[in-house]
């Protein structure tokens, strides 16, 4: 996926490009490249972790008007923790599009929780600074809903795609895609249908009232049938 590509996914283009470089920029890479510290996105992770904290507790503050502030301060921990963090960077395919050393991608960094939950992080720090606190609430509120109406509902976030991303790359990268194949109903109310296309080959089918519901269910379908003949 290139950057236009995964600009158009994430629903926010950059002014200043070199902003979503440096969030994507892991330390490794920056190490091996001779680059200075700071262009690495431990920088951004630092602000972009103090962004999400303020915009969650403004959302959880504005859903929950009888909330005490333990069941608030409770509820934002359970989104802003490592692995929520982890889970949408995945979803957002961040992790293919980190640059890492070559002994951190060869090791795994690409699907590492903490590589994808910093590199998130990161991310809202750069749209915080390309676009102001407007943008950053409207980008987290578009990724996070979700998750967020997951935890007060008492329903634990799943992944399929990330478990999948990570089966299939467990001997090494292969190209994941998704692709939305059909569309149906009014625009208040579509159904999505999705393909997961592993190295050229469909290996799982999903339904959902969004395009990301299709896409964990397809995730989901091929994971059950043991993608045993994707390769």
């Amino acid at each position: 996926m290139n950057r236009e590509v995964f600009c158009k996914q994430i629903g926010y283009e950059f002014s200043d490009e070199r902003l979503l470089d440096r969030a994507l920029t892991h330390s490794s890479f920056a190490k091996d490249s001779g680059l200075a510290q700071e262009e690495c996105n431990e920088r951004q992770e630092y602000l972009g972790d103090a962004v999400l904290d303020m915009v969650t507790a403004r959302m959880l503050y504005d859903m929950l008007p009888e909330a005490g502030e333990g069941v608030l301060t409770k509820y934002r921990a359970m989104v802003v923790k490592k692995h929520s963090l982890a889970l949408k960077a995945a979803e957002l395919g961040i992790g293919e599009q980190l640059a890492l050393g070559r002994g951190e991608d060869l090791s795994g960094g690409r699907t590492r929780e903490s590589n994808l939950a910093n590199a998130m992080e990161a991310l809202i720090a750069a749209v915080f600074l390309d676009g102001g606190y407007e943008a950053a609430a409207a980008f987290i509120e578009k990724h996070f809903s979700d998750m967020i109406d997951d935890v007060v509902s008492g329903r634990p976030p799943e992944d399929h795609k990330s478990a999948l991303q990570e089966k299939l790359q467990k001997n090494g990268p292969c190209d994941i895609r998704y692709e939305t194949v059909r569309e149906k109903g009014p625009e208040h109310d579509k159904t999505f249908y999705v393909d997961v296309i592993v190295s050229g080959r469909i290996c799982g089918k999903g339904e959902g009232k969004s395009k990301k519901e299709a896409e964990q269910n397809a995730a989901k379908a091929a994971l059950e049938e043991g993608v045993k003949n994707v390769f």
